[in-house]
């Protein structure tokens, strides 16, 4: 008969992260040990499966932990963007009501997420004309002003999302970030009509310029607008 063997104490306290042990988790499972040590003889492999369990257990909370973040920071967006809606469409002058929507690559993206920058806030669809026919325009004003604090948003109404929105993204090369409204909440919010339809955003998050139809926003009189946004003037 092989030797009876009780399992140390030190292995599970040294195997478990001090984060898990000051959680109710942990706690649970102290007391499922002990109840295994009342019933009789362990072997050293059932303390390392035991142990394996937990951890398991501990990085699922981790996991969900974040996933409940997003989610949390998606439903906010929308209570605001349904305020925002009561409120009707901002005018220059006046600040850019913030939103929440996904980005091409499934993560949420937010207005105020580029605070400080100058956004160029783009309407568009893919069916569109003049929407892919300004497109270009933007993407080489783009790549001009990037690195000096200027973004743009470029919100799709698609239904069909990625769908229509990456081909035409990979076609045409653009670089900006896609984000996708198909329920046309946040379109609502900002009062949009007709596409393309431009909010120009400077870095306090204020809008001051609002631009109806297509632009060649790599004109001079386009990027020396852009400019003056840029130096804060």
């Amino acid at each position: 008969m092989g030797k009876t063997m009780r399992a140390p104490q030190w292995v599970i306290t040294n195997t478990i992260p001090l984060t898990l042990r000051r959680t109710a988790a942990y706690d649970a499972c102290r007391r499922v040990w002990s109840g295994f040590r009342v019933f009789g003889r362990m072997r050293p492999w059932y303390v390392v499966g035991f142990a394996g369990v937990v951890m398991l257990m501990w990085l699922g909370c981790e996991a969900r932990t974040h996933e409940t973040g997003a989610k949390d920071k998606a439903e906010d967006g929308v209570v605001e963007q349904s305020q925002a809606i009561r409120r009707g469409p901002p005018q220059p002058g006046h600040p850019a009501p913030d939103f929440t929507l996904i980005n091409q690559e499934g993560q949420w993206m937010s207005l105020s997420d580029f605070q400080g920058k100058v956004v160029l806030l783009n309407f568009w669809a893919t069916w569109c004309t003049p929407c892919r026919i300004e497109m270009p325009s933007m993407e080489q004003v783009y790549r001009v002003f990037k690195e000096k604090g200027f973004e743009i948003l470029a919100i799709s109404s698609d239904p069909q999302g990625n769908v229509v929105t990456r081909p035409f993204r990979e076609a045409n090369g653009l670089t900006f970030p896609i984000l996708h409204d198909s329920d046309f909440r946040v379109s609502t919010m900002y009062g949009v009509r007709t596409l393309p339809m431009s909010f120009l955003i400077d870095r306090t998050g204020t809008v001051r310029h609002k631009v109806f139809g297509a632009r060649n926003w790599n004109s001079p009189e386009a990027k020396a607008l852009l400019q003056s946004l840029l130096n804060g003037s």
